[in-house]
C-alpha cells in the first residue's frame, strides 16, 4: 500500500543546559531501540493524512511540548534531558529510486520513520525512598501512530498517552497507576494536546501516589500464597467469558509469568526472603520489571494493571477478604 510523508519538519533545537542523566538499563526492552531527539528531527520522515497531504503531530513535537509543560509546571527543579525508545521501522525510498533494487540504494534515497515511540523524562530533584530504592519523579508519553487514520484527513483524531509517576533508580521499573495516566488522548491540533497534558501533570497528586507505594511495604504474602497467585494468573486467560468479567484481569502475558516466577527465587533487588516470604513492594516490582518485555502501545496499560493487582491483593490481606488470585 502507498503512503504519502512530508519532508523533516523545521522545529527549534532542544535546549542544551538540561543535563542528561543516562541509566544502565532501559526503561523498555521488547523489541525497541534507543534513540534521541536530535537523530529523530535530523533523520526520520513525519507521515501525514493521505486524503490532504497535512502532518500528523510528530515524534519531536509530542516530547517537545511535555518538556514545555514540565519545565513550566516545576520551574525550578532539575529535569534531564528525554530517553526516547522507538519501534516498527516503516522504510521507504524517494520516487527517484523507485525501481531500484534495495541493495542499490544509496542512503540518501532511502526515508524511514518509527511507528511507536515511547519516551521519558525524569525530575531527579523530587526524589523518595521506598524499601532502600531511590524513587525519582517521571513524566513520559507514548505514540503510535498505528492507531491513527493516516488514510483519511487532518480532522481527524490524531491518539497519545502520557503518565506522570515514580521510576525505581535500583531497576529503572517505572510506577505508573490510574491517577497519573491518560491513556486515550484524542486530540486535533498541538494546543490540545499541551492541555492534556498539562491538566495531567498539574492535577497530579504524587504525595498521595507515594503514600499508596509506600503502603505495599508493610504488607507481605508466603511464598505458598505466591505459587498460588501465580497459578491464578495462568488459569485467568482460559476462564469462560462471564468468570473473567468478575476477576480484575492480569495483562502480562504467560511469559512474562514465569519471569515474575525466576525473579521471585533470584532476583538480587527483589527476590524473597529467607524465609520464603515477600512484600507487596518487592512483588509489584517483580510484575514492572517483566512489563519490560511489552511493546510500546500496551506498555502503560499493564504498568497501571501491575498497580491494581497488586493493590487487590495488598486490600485482600489487610482486610483478609476473599481475592480469587488468593483463594
Amino acid at each position: 500500500m502507498d503512503i504519502t510523508f512530508s519532508g523533516n519538519s523545521i522545529q527549534p533545537p532542544m535546549s542544551t543546559d538540561i543535563p542528561a542523566e543516562p541509566t544502565q538499563q532501559a526503561f523498555i526492552v521488547a523489541n525497541t531501540i534507543e534513540s534521541s531527539v536530535e537523530e529523530i528531527k535530523g533523520k526520520h520522515i513525519i507521515p501525514v493524512f493521505t486524503k490532504d497531504n497535512e502532518t500528523l503531530i510528530s515524534h519531536t513535537d509530542f516530547i517537545d511540548i511535555t518538556a514545555d509543560v514540565i519545565e513550566s509546571v516545576f520551574d525550578g527543579e532539575r529535569i534531564t534531558k528525554p530517553q526516547v525508545r522507538l519501534s516498527h521501522p516503516v522504510k521507504g525510498r524517494v520516487p527517484e529510486a523507485k525501481d531500484k533494487p534495495a541493495n542499490n540504494l544509496l542512503e540518501w534515497e532511502k526515508t524511514l520513520y518509527y511507528e511507536r515511540m515511547m519516551f521519558i523524562q525524569e525530575i531527579p530533584s523530587i526524589q523518595e525512598t521506598i524499601d532502600g530504592n531511590q524513587l525519582s519523579l517521571t513524566v513520559g508519553g507514548v505514540k503510535a501512530y498505528n492507531q491513527d487514520n493516516l488514510y483519511s484527513r487532518s480532522l481527524c483524531d490524531q491518539h497519545f498517552k502520557v503518565f506522570i509517576g515514580f521510576q525505581n533508580k535500583v531497576c529503572t521499573n517505572l510506577c505508573v497507576w490510574t491517577d497519573g495516566y491518560m491513556g486515550e488522548i484524542k486530540v486535533k491540533t498541538i494546543g490540545q494536546l499541551k492541555a492534556a497534558i498539562r491538566t495531567l501533570v498539574e492535577g497530579y497528586n504524587k504525595n498521595f501516589h507515594l503514600f499508596h507505594l509506600k503502603k505495599l511495604t508493610e504488607y507481605s504474602i508466603t511464598e505458598q500464597q505466591f505459587a498460588h497467585l501465580v497459578g491464578r494468573c495462568r488459569m485467568y486467560q482460559h476462564l469462560p467469558g462471564e468468570k473473567k468479567s468478575e476477576i480484575l484481569p492480569v495483562l502480562l502475558g504467560d511469559q512474562q509469568i514465569g519471569t515474575v516466577v525466576k525473579d521471585f527465587y533470584k532476583d538480587d533487588s527483589f527476590c524473597r526472603d529467607e524465609y520464603g516470604n515477600i512484600n507487596l513492594w518487592r512483588l509489584y516490582n517483580l510484575f514492572t520489571s517483566a512489563n519490560k518485555s511489552t511493546y510500546i502501545d500496551s506498555f502503560l496499560d499493564r504498568s497501571v494493571n501491575a498497580f491494581q493487582f497488586v493493590e487487590q491483593i495488598r486490600m485482600a490481606v489487610d482486610n483478609k477478604s476473599s481475592c480469587w488470585y488468593l483463594n
